[in-house]
């Protein structure tokens, strides 16, 4: 097989040729048709988190080796199954959108289907070589979720974009459909956000981003405001959110997860107001520790999803009420170029890798 890897962090990244896998145990073979290209590769490529006050969270702290094909929004056809997996009904020619957040196996959190909770993690493009190759090896039937009816290139981006935002929107409901819910960031995981609300029946849905192209899209995908999230101060943005929201708010999910998103989110919040933590551009939040108990504040952070929420995604997609978000498709052979283009605030949307037999 051939993927597009990061061989040395920082750098291009490089065709490498790999033995095609074989399939043992329960473990299924997939060739990649489409691989979305999510903002958390670029942490991978770069090879390194910023955890704030000059730490930082290396590739290695985190047990990533390289070379490493990235990729973790993968759909593929079922090529191989391995003697375990035959009994599954899978049949080579499936078309599956694969979970990539897979764990051990063997632990609690993963027999309950919560193998992102695992505490051995085995990610399929972040700790196992991903979608930017032709072929990805999957540890069981289970974490392949049919998407019959849908586009496979959108479905892609509910592997992690999709199943991340549905994920953290459940840590906030139930909440009136006309009560205010504040998305910072409106790239493809604020899109998604949105159209995930709207499938949901929320209409009260409030986008932040600094970028106007961005809040134009996002009241497009179905925002009921939208506020430019550039200013001096945390403060300032927060005093725009509270007064296009009519006062502090409830609900807050920081899909960013920069130093001043997280400070102007955390101080939008109203009494007994949630802020969920979804992004890892990177910076730290100072948390008044009097203020959280006399205000009963929660602050939560939200990784990806489960594969049972992404089975519900999936479902309320093939319902038709998840509103389609903006996709850009570009073939494998284009995926350094795709990450420079993300790296630089350049897409609207979600690009989508797509192996047209080329590379």
């Amino acid at each position: 097989m051939r993927a597009y890897a990061v061989v040395e962090n920082g750098k291009p990244l490089q065709p490498i040729e790999l033995p095609t896998p074989e399939p043992e145990g329960a473990q299924v073979l997939l060739e990649v048709t489409h691989c979305g290209v999510c903002h958390s590769d670029i942490h991978i490529w770069d090879g390194f988190y910023d955890l704030g006050g000059g730490k930082v969270l290396t590739l290695k702290d985190r047990g990533v080796t390289l070379p490493l094909a990235m990729g973790h929004e993968v759909v593929g056809r079922v090529l191989k199954l391995g003697p375990q997996a035959a009994a599954s009904g899978l049949k080579p020619g499936d078309l599956r959108l694969v979970y990539p957040w897979v764990g051990c196996g063997t632990c609690a959190k993963c027999r309950g289907d919560e193998d992102n909770m695992c505490l051995a993690p085995r990610s399929i493009g972040v700790y196992q070589h991903g979608g930017y190759a032709t072929h990805v090896l999957v540890p069981e039937p289970r974490h392949l979720v049919a998407i019959d009816g849908l586009d496979p290139a959108l479905a892609a981006t509910y592997a992690c974009s999709g199943l991340t935002v549905y994920s953290a929107i459940r840590k906030v409901m139930p909440l009136p459909p006309d009560e205010p819910i504040v998305l910072f960031g409106s790239g493809g995981l604020g899109l998604n956000a949105i159209a995930v609300l709207k499938a949901l029946g929320h209409r009260r849905i409030v986008a932040v981003d600094i970028d106007p192209r961005k809040r134009e899209a996002a009241l497009a995908e179905g925002a009921s405001d939208a506020v430019d999230g550039r200013a001096e101060t945390p403060e300032e943005v927060a005093s725009r959110v509270t007064a296009a929201c009519g006062g502090p708010v409830e609900a807050v999910i920081d899909l960013v997860g920069a130093g001043p998103s997280a400070r102007a989110a955390f101080a939008s919040l109203r009494k007994g107001g949630k802020l969920i933590l979804v992004g890892l551009y990177g910076g730290d939040l100072p948390l008044p520790l009097p203020l959280m108990a006399t205000r009963a504040l929660t602050v939560r952070g939200s990784y990806v999803g489960s594969l049972r929420e992404l089975r519900e995604l999936i479902a309320l997609a093939k319902d038709g009420a998840l509103p389609a978000i903006p996709i850009a498709i570009e073939p494998l052979g284009k995926a350094g170029e795709a990450l420079e283009r993300l790296r630089a605030g350049q897409v609207v949307g979600r690009i989508v890798l797509a192996n047209d037999g080329r590379f």
